[in-house]
């Protein structure tokens, strides 16, 4: 019977940390080696029994779990912000307590191993980082009117047209140089984020899944894609609140002194759970996406349930976290089934 070896990798870009350790929490070996494809392989290729292995997420992650699959019997991504640090560390101290949380299953994974959206991942990731840069180069410009209280509140100081009125306000010349250079990085970077949205969408368009997204009003061509590229699949989630966690939409609670004695019997007591707001550890574009498609459909297809709601009393801020939750819902249950979007079945109820 080979014996179940517990591999913590400390990975940086240069040098990589190794400890493996047995099933009894020994280390049996340390080791550093250079963050390079042959030696990473030819270290594992050397190692004998059943190998469980575990690094951080980080930018290197794909790269590696692709490379050390092939020669481990399991392979787990943690994620590094649900392991609690200690005052004390290193790079062999990280490498061991990895080693020793995956020995004692103590570790919270992420999702990897589908490879059938990564042309589309890498697209949007493009897109996305485009659209962020974008938008400082926005804030930048605006910083330059509003340090000198000139007022610029909408889009149109962004708009070739406007620009000579914009231009006639700045009354310093080394100001109006700076404006003008971040008008044409915006320029560019306009350019740059349509040639990208128009190939992730060409991609989009070869997985049957973005027919199924589409349909959930509120999501269009685009948003679908984003969807299908950073969820990947609706397996990867046993319910909708594990969905809800990861585009940030899940409701935080909490309750103290839940039991009490009543007639020498414990008994729970009536007292409600304190909402404490949204999930803060989440997917950033996925949740993104839900809160516009909500914009899109309260101003859309469901805007006559959205009036209703605000008329009753609720905060419009309220009413459009329970349509994103809604939509999240919708999308989740839908792509699960490979099924598209039947309005007649639809109940527009709070999203619990």
């Amino acid at each position: 019977m080979n014996p179940i070896k517990y591999i913590g990798m400390d990975v940086h870009v240069s040098m990589t940390v190794i400890t493996i350790m047995n099933s009894d929490g020994k280390v049996v070996t340390e080791a550093i080696i250079e963050t390079k494809a042959s030696t990473i392989k030819d270290f594992f290729r050397g190692q004998r029994g059943t190998l469980h292995v575990t690094f951080e997420e980080g930018c290197q992650a794909d790269w590696l779990y692709d490379l050390i699959s092939p020669y481990v019997a399991k392979v787990i991504v943690c994620n590094p912000r649900k392991i609690a640090r200690s005052d004390r560390r290193s790079d062999r101290i990280d490498a061991k307590r990895l080693a020793e949380l995956l020995r004692t299953n103590a570790l919270t994974a992420t999702y990897h191993g589908e490879h059938s959206t990564e042309n589309l991942k890498e697209l949007v990731r493009c897109y996305i980082a485009i659209v962020h840069d974008s938008t400082r180069v926005k804030n930048r410009l605006k910083a330059v009117f509003r340090g000198r209280g000139i007022a610029c509140s909408g889009t149109s100081i962004y708009s070739k047209e406007n620009r000579e009125d914009w231009r006639r306000k700045i009354d310093n010349t080394a100001r109006l140089s700076r404006a003008d250079r971040l008008w044409k990085e915006l320029g560019y970077l306009t350019e740059l984020a349509e040639e990208a949205e128009k190939e992730l969408l060409k991609e989009a368009r070869k997985h049957a899944a973005i027919k199924i997204l589409q349909s959930v009003p509120g999501i269009g061509p685009l948003r679908a894609a984003i969807i299908l590229a950073i969820a990947v699949t609706p397996h990867r989630f046993r319910t909708i609140k594990q969905f809800w966690n990861y585009c940030g939409l899940a409701v935080r609670s909490k309750i103290t002194g839940e039991y009490e004695m009543m007639g020498g019997q414990i008994r729970r007591t009536k007292k409600q759970p304190l909402i404490r707001g949204l999930n803060r550890n989440y997917s950033r574009a996925l949740k993104n996406v839900f809160k516009g498609a909500a914009a899109s459909a309260a101003m859309g297809p469901w805007k006559s349930q959205y009036n209703a709601k605000v008329e009753e009393g609720t905060k419009s801020s309220l009413v459009l976290l329970t349509l994103a939750r809604k939509i999240s819902a919708i999308t989740f249950s839908i792509w699960i089934k490979g099924e598209r979007y039947d309005d007649k079945k639809l109940k527009f109820t709070h999203a619990g």
